[in-house]
């Protein structure tokens, strides 16, 4: 009988160890809003970053060690990503895809730059997020609102040239600090607004705010913010008659902009990234998103590009060490799926290429007439 208890211990401690190695896994974290009214966004993130995961391990993983994607929620939220950012260090995270919110990734970003932790958003732009960013392993795959404002100043000034021109924005950080930053740009050129104006994230009433710009007779109306509230404001500009072309920027990029504003949104301008989807050097990867039934739109190949750049660096390195990592990210220059990749010293992206895009019977596309934005 003591043999066969020994036995059993030692067969139930084998086990147990066997357990433990294979949970021994390297934990990299996606954070957005998973849920709220944000989510469409979320679900990008974590369906990009997951096929990054399925590829990286399909291969063998990184030095032989499988990864593990752990999601957090942080409804775009900055007090709670904090929470989120908390869970992903209890966690052991080396590495978080996120976030979305900037207002998010930059109250969190302390928190991963405290404890050394690397992480690249697929989408916060202000510009404070990475020229004031708290450590060296801050990072982002967009254009900043710096690069977006230059690029959709000098459209507007020269496309609406004596027109009249109004700029709105929300109270988030995205929205505020693009809507400023758009504005110096335009006035800038030399031109004056004919009208401003402000609004709540989450709002669902537009009617004050569009009475106002129809009163000012306005020919242009700038947004900065999100496609929820940005869907709305269209919604009620056409219902009250307005005409004005509306032009907004990378938030809108998915398709519950169209879901919410309907036929209102048809012929609405917003700037982005070239379509990763139409790079040539993404169509094996676009393929394998469709063959899952996913259509990798807006942010979906930006995430999945953010854990592969972390995994060759951590391959190159023959570590996942916070350091040597960071050293090889910023030594990156390389043709990906989102395009040419290279990093500055704020972690920026170099020479990102920006382009516009109009929104026809539900989906966007190149407008091949602005695509210089000059």
């Amino acid at each position: 009988m003591r043999r066969i208890f020994v036995l059993a211990c030692s067969v139930l401690l084998a086990a147990a160890m066997h357990s433990a190695a294979a949970a021994a896994k390297i934990q990299i974290g996606v954070v957005g809003p998973m849920s709220g009214p944000y989510s469409a966004f979320g679900a990008q993130l974590r369906r990009g970053a997951q096929m990054a995961v399925d590829e990286i391990n399909a291969a063998g993983g990184i030095d032989g060690e499988k990864l593990a994607l752990v999601v957090g929620d942080d409804r775009c939220e900055a007090d709670r990503a904090v929470t989120v950012a908390d869970n992903m260090v209890a966690k052991k995270v080396v590495l978080v895809v996120g976030h979305f919110c900037s207002g998010a990734s930059i109250d969190a970003s302390k928190v991963y730059a405290l404890e050394k932790i690397v992480q690249i958003s697929p989408a916060s732009t202000n510009p404070v997020f990475t020229e004031r960013r708290p450590g060296p392993g801050v990072f982002r795959v967009v254009p900043s609102d710096r690069k977006q404002a230059e690029f959709a100043g000098n459209y507007i000034a020269k496309k609406f040239a004596g027109k009249k021109i109004a700029i709105v924005g929300d109270d988030s950080n995205y929205g505020s600090s693009l809507a400023l930053a758009v504005r110096k740009a335009i006035e800038a050129s030399g031109q004056a607004l004919a009208a401003s104006g402000s609004y709540a994230g989450g709002q669902k009433d537009f009617v004050a705010l569009v009475a106002d710009l129809k009163a000012a007779k306005v020919d242009v109306v700038y947004a900065g913010g999100y496609h929820t509230e940005i869907g709305l404001l269209v919604r009620e500009m056409r219902k009250q008659g307005m005409t004005a072309q509306l032009i907004a920027s990378d938030a809108l990029v998915t398709r519950e902009f169209w879901v919410i504003a309907r036929r209102a949104s048809e012929g609405t301008l917003m700037s982005f990234m070239a379509d990763p989807r139409k790079n040539a050097g993404a169509a094996a990867i676009v393929k394998k998103f469709k063959a899952r039934k996913i259509v990798p739109e807006g942010y979906t190949l930006h995430s999945y590009e953010a854990v592969k750049l972390w995994a060759d660096a951590a391959k190159s390195a023959a570590s996942t060490d916070f350091d040597r990592v960071v050293s090889g990210l910023m030594k990156v220059d390389a043709d990906t799926p989102i395009g040419r990749v290279r990093f500055d010293n704020h972690g920026d992206l170099m020479e990102p290429q920006l382009v516009w895009y109009v929104w026809r019977k539900g989906k966007y596309a190149p407008l091949k007439s602005a695509a210089s934005g000059n």
